[in-house]
């Protein structure tokens, strides 16, 4: 018996390889798990990682702290640079068009998330370690808290458990408030959510049929009409009004009075376009043209990875039109200029065999896309770790500023992302691949976080006035979503459903977005969170940092 007591001790108290190797995969492993269970919908997901290394710290299971601190660190750097590899091919991509205004509103939910933060420094003395630290669970922002707990490592040498004891006391309600603060501000709506009375900056793509009904773009060449009215949009097929025949449409395809051409472009132009050419009409394509047909096609020829579409001349050497481009969950349109890059899905209408000879052109082999691609990654992480680990001198604090461990693989990523292919560089990682390095990364980070603080949690929270946390994270959660509820409706006049899923992506809460998806079935909500999430998260990261290097 004593034998086994002893055992028993080794595994779970002790300080061997396997007792490390059991105590991360029993935070990992019952996080996951319990992260699965809804309660009225709404999950607290991975987060429950962090919460059951708080639990084990507590009974005293935890890890030599050299161990501790690199699986933290090498977690935060995965976690990180897969979000930099996921968000950078549609990183600068996502100001564009009506994404301005909709990345604006993010923008204001991030500033009066800090103005918050500041109010409640200056009006309660609370140490900024532990607000920055609120701040981040009241976001339900991971990244953003990893940042801080680095840059206070780097700024003083040792940890700031109170980061994470703020952290892990705010997130709860980080996710509920802010679908509280969406019912709230649905009633600002009432009956125009069903009516679609308010004006959407969609940054979709949409397909439609126009009828040519003026005569001042009849027997003018589609460039041409692109260029007098500096409008971006691609005409894929036309359906001759004296001949009824259908066919590809091209550059110098020319426009007649009764024709209709199928229209792919931007939702923020489609009304635009409608003044300028004639009406909608509904035209059943597939029943009209036999000859024509669409089709996807991913884009596995390495040599073309950073190719300008312009530079493949489809139209005239196949006689097929590009309509659009799929990356990284959104929807582009397809320019002369438009740089192709590996994994891109590009929609192609034409004739049967001359799609077949794109397909060979373009590659469209799934399997090579399937190999995992480790040099942009590796080489990525440690030119990332380099570049946070440059002091950035003239500033006018003591200790010079520094991206960390956090915004350094974070930038590398991105810049990786969208200007490796323009210089021939392979940055494709698959979506599995991708989310398998995040969730590693992430429950690696959260456990060895819990670890490290779940031993002061309970006494923080019960002796040492923890329970005013949760009000300091309620007004930081909430406040900002009223406000920038108020600016969208009132101000910018955005659509609720796209309005909702902006604030999901603000505060970077998939559980948010998914409770906006149900009451906005429309799918404005998921467009409104793609177009902002990668800046929100960009953000989050950095003034994570910047909160702990200015004002501790």
């Amino acid at each position: 018996m004593e034998g086994f007591i002893t055992f028993f001790d080794n595994l779970f108290f002790g300080t061997s390889v396997a007792h490390s190797m059991i105590i991360l995969a029993l935070a990992v492993g019952v996080g996951v798990y319990l992260g699965r269970i809804r309660i009225a919908g709404v999950s607290f997901g991975v987060t429950w990682v962090l919460f059951v290394g708080i639990i084990l710290s507590h009974f005293g299971m935890t890890l030599d702290g050299t161990l501790l601190n690199f699986v933290k660190e090498f977690g935060l750097i995965l976690f990180v640079f897969s979000i930099g590899l996921q968000v950078g091919p549609s990183f600068f991509s996502c100001f564009k068009a009506g994404g301005v205004k909709l990345n604006f509103v993010a923008c204001i939910i991030v500033l009066f998330d800090v103005l918050m933060a500041l109010t409640i420094i200056f009006l309660t003395g609370e140490g900024v370690d532990t607000v920055t630290g609120i701040m981040s669970g009241a976001v339900t922002n991971t990244p953003s808290m990893g940042a801080a707990v680095a840059a206070y490592k780097d700024m003083n040498g040792v940890d700031s458990s109170n980061i994470v004891l703020g952290y892990s006391v705010a997130y709860p309600l980080g996710v509920i408030g802010c679908i509280l603060s969406m019912l709230v501000i649905k009633g600002l709506y009432r009956h125009n959510i069903a009516a679609g009375g308010i004006q959407s900056d969609n940054v979709n793509i949409k397909r439609f049929s126009l009828q040519v009904t003026n005569c001042n773009v009849a027997g003018v060449r589609l460039e041409e009409i692109r260029k007098r009215n500096n409008l971006n949009f691609v005409v894929s097929r036309i359906m001759h009004c004296a001949t009824g025949y259908c066919e590809a449409a091209n550059s110098a395809s020319l426009l007649n009075i009764g024709d209709r051409i199928m229209v792919v472009a931007n939702a923020d132009v489609e009304d635009r376009l409608t003044e300028l050419i004639g009406c909608r009409v509904g035209t059943d394509w597939l029943g009209d043209d036999e000859q024509l047909i669409s089709r996807k096609i991913i884009i596995t020829n390495p040599k073309l990875n950073g190719t300008k579409l312009s530079k493949l001349n489809m139209r005239h050497q196949f006689g097929v039109n590009v309509t659009r481009v799929h990356r990284a969950g959104i929807d582009l349109a397809p320019t002369a200029s438009f740089h192709l890059q590996m994994g891109d899905t590009v929609t192609v209408v034409g004739k049967e065999a001359s799609v077949g000879d794109v397909k060979k052109m373009l590659g469209n082999e799934r399997k090579y896309l399937d190999h995992p691609n480790l040099i942009p990654i590796f080489i990525g992480i440690a030119v990332g770790c380099i570049l946070g680990s440059v002091p950035l001198t003239g500033t006018l604090i003591a200790t010079p500023l520094k991206l960390g461990l956090a915004g350094g693989p974070l930038i590398v990523a991105i810049l990786v992302c969208y200007f490796g292919p323009k210089i021939g560089v392979v940055t494709y990682t698959t979506t599995s691949a991708n989310l398998m390095i995040r969730e590693i990364g992430i429950t690696l980070f959260l456990a060895c976080v819990g670890l490290s603080a779940g031993s002061g949690f309970f006494d923080s929270v019960v002796n040492k006035g923890g329970y005013m946390w949760i009000l300091y994270g309620a007004l930081i959660t909430i406040v900002p979503i009223l406000v920038a509820g108020l600016m969208g409706r009132y101000l910018l006049t955005v659509k609720y459903g796209t309005l909702m899923g902006v604030i999901a992506g603000a505060c970077t809460n998939p559980p948010a977005l998914a409770f906006a998806n149900e009451i906005s079935s429309d799918g404005d909500a998921a467009v409104g969170y793609v177009a902002v999430y990668p800046l929100a998260m960009f953000l989050r990261i950095l003034i994570g940092q910047m909160m702990i290097l200015l004002l501790c």
